[in-house]
C-alpha cells in the first residue's frame, strides 16, 4: 500500500521529469493548470504515466475533477488502494 507521501513524491518527481518543472515550486495545493501550466495535452501525458507506474488507469471523467495536486494524489490513492 502506499501512503498519499509517497504518491505525491512519486507524483512530483513526474511532473519535473516530463514537464520540466522545479520540484520546489510544487506542493500539494499547487494548482494544475493555474500554477504549473498543464494544459490539456499534458494531462493526457499525466494520466498515461500514472497507468504505467500504478498498472491502473484513472478514468477521464475522474480525471476532469481534478484541480490540484492533491486532488492527483488522492485519485491516485483510491486508485491503488481500492480492492480489483
Amino acid at each position: 500500500m502506499q501512503t498519499r507521501e509517497d504518491i505525491f513524491n512519486t507524483l512530483r518527481d513526474a511532473l519535473v521529469e516530463l514537464f520540466e518543472l522545479d520540484a520546489d515550486s510544487i506542493s500539494l495545493s499547487s494548482n494544475l493548470y493555474q500554477d504549473l501550466e498543464i494544459d490539456s495535452i499534458d494531462a493526457v501525458d499525466l494520466l498515461d504515466h500514472i497507468k504505467r507506474q500504478t498498472g491502473k488507469k484513472i478514468a477521464a471523467e475522474d480525471f476532469k475533477q481534478v484541480r490540484t495536486v492533491n486532488d492527483v494524489v488522492e485519485a491516485v490513492f483510491r486508485l491503488v488502494n481500492t480492492a480489483a
